[in-house]
């Protein structure tokens, strides 16, 4: 349904700053987001994985406490045991947020998630890393 306007939302394009100011006005509030470019919030209950202290985007350290908040900052809870939490309420529990996901892209941040999404630039994979 986008593909006539593919060469509009090109990464680094006006489009995409329109795209970047509406991702920051909408899921940093909501989820507190933190514009890695490789969203995946779907994924993860709808919790921002980048907002663990340790940056972990494949589910929880060996720290986490037993009241279930995080062993860098005690009076956080832990990301990941919301997300698994949250995760349970939505349609496809048990399928996605068991799915291991690619390292972190750094070239990525502050760039728009959604454009890079159309793009496919979210899928692919660093080099050397193998699923």
């Amino acid at each position: 349904m986008l593909y006539p306007f593919r060469r509009w939302l090109n990464p680094g394009s006006r489009a995409e700053r329109i795209f970047i100011l509406l991702e920051r006005l909408s899921k940093i509030p909501l989820f507190d987001c933190r514009m890695c470019g490789q969203c995946i919030l779907h994924d993860t209950g709808m919790t921002c994985p980048m907002t663990c202290p340790k940056n972990l985007r494949n589910g929880p350290c060996g720290g986490v406490r037993s009241n279930g908040h995080c062993e860098i900052i005690p009076d956080m809870p832990c990301v990941w045991v919301q997300a698994w939490e949250r995760s349970k309420r939505m349609p496809e529990y048990g399928k996605e947020i068991l799915h291991i996901q690619a390292p972190l892209n750094n070239s990525l941040k502050d760039t728009s998630a959604w454009i890079n999404d159309f793009h496919l630039l979210q899928k692919m994979t660093p080099v050397g890393w193998d699923e």
